[in-house]
């Protein structure tokens, strides 16, 4: 028979366990993880929806909660600093969940205060004591009865915007030389906005006309995109979840990635090289410009088996895989692979520092260095040259990048350049609302041009 303890330690355990279901206390284990493990942010909330079986409302907050906290850290640190003594030494998860429930303060308006207070308390409880619980009661309650200080009262201009738009002040002095400090900061605001999806419609099966028909009829709210001939973009929706997916009609896809193929001009019975083409969307389009009965095929490069499997994967599923061959391979080794002059097409889709993400991967913000972008500028030279003499003349060699950094941008074609006479730039091919990104036959994209990704884009022919 349950005897009333009994009945009450049950209650207990069966709390607990809820409480460690719900969408705070999760987002706070992934922020955890974020800043002691370094773990991607985006990949734990994949695997954290998956395992807990979250519901579409409950999926939703915690995205929100952990893209939030992440992308506005710094702004959120300042405001905490009013309420915590001068270096005081908190646990990794502590600072994780006051920072979560000051962002609800502050930028979710339609959650109240009680409500954010009793489930930070909660979850002190069952991560931590009772004597935690009460701290966190404790500087909650202080922040919202004060409320929060004025960034005015930061005098540093360069510091005062770093706090304003969480981003590391090395990096703001960075941009603030290349674009200056009005360029910097819409940069900065730009990508504390929520990111949209995008997807790439493969016209050898429908039109982009027909698939946002069948999308609006699958509940999809969707609309062409401003800068891709071939793009979609959606504010709410998962593409994956459609048909068109599955059969291979679309694939997921940033906007500012589907102008690399188009830019390489190629055609049906061209030999093309992908250099690192994981995980295959840029292979893929290539792909669909090519023609098996015309001979044509593109390598794709990985230093991964698993990765090339991806590649593979994502060729099948979108049916071109007749002419994708993956490899596995360093790209700064294909002289042992390749003949000289192989090759009508070559794109070099570098490692990068991924700054031109910090939407939709706000940790990138915070763990890159100043010289992470030093040594990746000499990866990126030696994949170039690596492959240019497997460039056939007057073929096409196409370097890309997901960063807005000039160092591995610009910077690293002029060193090629300067090295590699017999190469010369050419325009980038792109519709005319691209006109403004392109200087000296450079394209340059900013995050906050169109509400994309940032990219680069160069194209190089050999003479």
């Amino acid at each position: 028979m349950e005897t009333k303890k009994d009945k009450t330690e049950t209650d207990k355990t069966v709390q607990k366990r809820n409480t460690k279901k719900t969408s705070r206390y999760l987002a706070m284990s992934i922020l955890e993880k974020t800043e002691k493990d370094h773990s991607y942010s985006n990949l734990l909330l994949n695997e954290t929806i998956q395992k807990n079986n979250l519901s579409p409302a409950d999926a939703r907050l915690l995205t929100e909660l952990v893209y939030g906290v992440l992308q506005h850290k710094l702004t959120l640190d300042y405001y905490l600093t009013s309420f915590l003594k001068e270096n005081q030494k908190l646990d990794v998860w502590v600072r994780n969940l006051l920072r979560l429930s000051i962002y609800q303060m502050i930028y979710l308006d339609k959650i109240p205060s009680h409500a954010i207070l009793f489930e930070a308390v909660e979850v002190a409880k069952k991560k931590g004591h009772i004597g935690v619980s009460k701290f966190i009661n404790g500087v909650l309650r202080n922040a919202e009865r004060k409320g929060f200080k004025s960034l005015d009262e930061i005098k540093d201009p360069v510091e005062r915007l770093s706090i304003e738009i969480s981003m590391p002040k090395w990096l703001i002095e960075k941009f603030i030389a290349e674009i200056g400090i009005e360029e910097t900061r819409k940069l900065g605001r730009s990508i504390l906005s929520p990111s949209h999806s995008s997807a790439r419609i493969n016209e050898k099966y429908l039109s982009v006309k027909e698939a946002l028909e069948v999308m609006e009829e699958e509940g999809f709210h969707v609309e062409q995109s401003a800068i891709s001939s071939v793009g979609v973009i959606s504010k709410g929706g998962h593409f994956a979840s459609s048909p068109l997916f599955q059969s291979g009609q679309l694939t997921i896809q940033d906007e500012t990635s589907m102008l690399v193929a188009p830019a390489m001009q190629i055609e049906g019975h061209h030999q093309v090289l992908d250099a690192c083409a994981a995980p295959g969307g840029k292979t893929t389009h290539i792909a669909s410009f090519l023609s098996q009965e015309a001979g044509g095929k593109v390598v794709a490069l990985d230093l991964h088996p698993h990765k090339v499997k991806l590649i593979e994967d994502n060729a099948k599923r979108l049916r071109v895989d007749k002419v994708v061959e993956g490899r596995t391979m360093d790209a700064r080794k294909v002289e042992e692979a390749f003949e000289d002059e192989s090759f009508d097409r070559i794109l070099v889709d570098a490692p990068c520092s991924g700054l031109g993400l910090m939407r939709r991967k706000p940790d990138i913000k915070y763990t890159k260095k100043a010289q992470d972008i030093t040594q990746l500028k000499k990866i990126q030279l030696d994949i170039l040259t690596s492959v240019a003499p497997k460039l056939k003349k007057d073929g096409i060699l196409v370097y890309s990048t997901c960063t807005i950094t000039k160092e591995e941008n610009q910077g690293t074609i002029e060193a090629f350049l300067s090295s590699h006479p017999n190469f010369e730039k050419i325009a980038v091919v792109a519709s005319d609302a691209l006109n403004g990104t392109i200087q000296d036959n450079l394209m340059q994209i900013y995050p906050q041009d169109f509400g994309t990704d940032g990219f680069f884009i160069s194209c190089l022919r050999r003479k």
